[in-house]
């Protein structure tokens, strides 16, 4: 072989691969979820729960004790809501969710939470994840993933503006030590404490109020937002401050 050839295959194997590390580098994060099908009003079946789900944040459009119901029914309630997400993302607000409804909403996954927010955010910061809470890690886990889709309607709501999440599920070792409430929303995943930058604790407290959250309330630096009438193991009274 000539130190031309060799030349050439060094090159055409060093371009090959270095194609390969890209490609790999700008796969997307998580496989997009499956609709199979257009959802309206009178659907029903799990694909009507995944879009419950994500439409949650999107319950009311001004301060009100109501929230999405994830149980599988599209009625009046989600398409309210799917309008209401559909307005905001650009979409005819039809209440329909076809091919560019779906788009948005599979825009918004990550294989690490949502597009905004990842599962580490949440962690109880005494080192154990989602272990030693109130519920299983999985049921944690679960439980933070539709929290994070009312926090991406928060924080669109908020003018698009980065939130922060000062604390999410809490081990029942860690919400003791922190004095926290022995029946805390923090041991089953279905709450956080969150700031936004450059808006008052107060402002995200009431635009939390249209997000379906059903414990709400702030201090100076943080609003406590948790969905505690959702869950059975949850406090199942509204308390809004």
């Amino acid at each position: 072989m000539t130190k031309n050839h060799a030349r050439f295959f060094q090159v055409f194997w060093f371009t090959l691969f270095l194609g390969l590390g890209l490609s790999l580098l700008a796969a997307p994060e998580a496989e997009a979820y499956s609709w199979n099908r257009t959802l309206q009003e009178g659907s029903s079946g799990e694909d009507v729960k995944e879009l419950q789900i994500r439409v949650a944040g999107w319950a009311a459009d001004s301060a009100s004790q109501t929230y999405v119901a994830v149980d599988g029914q599209f009625g009046p309630g989600t398409t309210a809501a799917v309008k209401r997400f559909q307005r905001a993302y650009g979409l005819t607000a039809d209440g329909i969710v076809g091919a560019g409804t779906q788009a948005k909403l599979n825009a918004l996954e990550s294989s690490t939470g949502t597009k905004n927010f990842n599962y580490t955010e949440f962690y109880s910061k005494d080192g154990s994840g989602f272990n030693g809470g109130k519920v299983s890690a999985a049921t944690v886990k679960e439980n933070v993933r539709r929290l994070m889709y009312k926090l991406e309607a928060l924080r669109v709501k908020a003018g698009n503006k980065p939130v922060t999440i000062n604390s999410g599920f809490r081990s029942i070792s860690h919400n003791s030590n922190v004095g926290g409430a022995s029946n805390s929303q923090h041991m089953y995943g279905i709450a956080a404490d969150v700031a936004i930058s450059g808006v008052s604790s107060t402002t995200v407290k009431n635009t939390a109020k249209t997000c379906g959250f059903s414990g709400i309330y702030n201090e100076s630096s943080f609003a406590h937002l948790d969905s505690r009438v959702e869950y059975p193991y949850g406090a199942q009274s509204w308390w809004w401050q």
